[in-house]
């Protein structure tokens, strides 16, 4: 069984916007595997998440962007919504955490929309990623290679990017995220 005992993993999501099963799907998963979830977005409070284009729940703010520090986070976790990532593209601070994450070497799990803020960070270019199919022109022009699959995960680069499609995704999703954040703890 793939442990995530001891490991902290980062979400980050917009005040509001976020499709809410894209969030406490993998916060669930990352949970049962025995790491601790941590809610990160642009201001402290809570976040209003989505179910489509209906308001659900809200939640609570772990830490903003600029509290944020990447070496505390196994990896970084990007639901997404319509309105999430487009919302965070336009914050300087929440595209440089991005950013910084892949400078690391930290891997990063982005769902349906949420690439978007990959092409933001200019994170893209080669690399092989699947997404809500209304992104594959911006994530073409962006240089990356699109692909129409339930799940791709993507270790050209200096991290690995875990992407996928939909909410129907979200249990290959949750097992992939889960296995890669765990490598972390197996290579230091």
């Amino acid at each position: 069984m793939v442990t995530l005992q001891g490991l902290t993993v980062a979400f980050l999501a917009a005040r509001q916007g976020v499709e809410q099963v894209e969030l406490t799907g993998p916060w669930q998963a990352v949970r049962e595997a025995g790491g601790t979830p941590r809610l990160i977005s642009t201001g402290p409070g809570r976040i209003q998440a989505f179910r489509h284009l209906d308001r659900a729940d809200t939640f609570a703010v772990d830490e903003t962007v600029g509290e944020a520090d990447v070496e505390r986070y196994a990896g970084l976790v990007l639901p997404g919504g319509v309105a999430n990532p487009d919302f965070l593209r336009l914050d300087r601070a929440a595209v440089d955490l991005v950013r910084e994450f892949v400078d690391r070497g930290k891997p990063i799990a982005a769902i349906c929309h949420a690439p978007w803020l990959l092409v933001e960070a200019d994170v893209v270019r080669g690399r092989t990623l699947t997404s809500w199919p209304s992104l594959r022109t911006d994530l073409v022009n962006a240089g990356a290679n699109w692909v129409d699959e339930e799940l791709r995960s993507c270790a050209e680069g200096p991290n690995t990017l875990i992407t996928s499609r939909k909410p129907a995704d979200l249990p290959l999703f949750e097992d992939a995220l889960v296995t890669e954040f765990a490598k972390g703890r197996r290579s230091g």
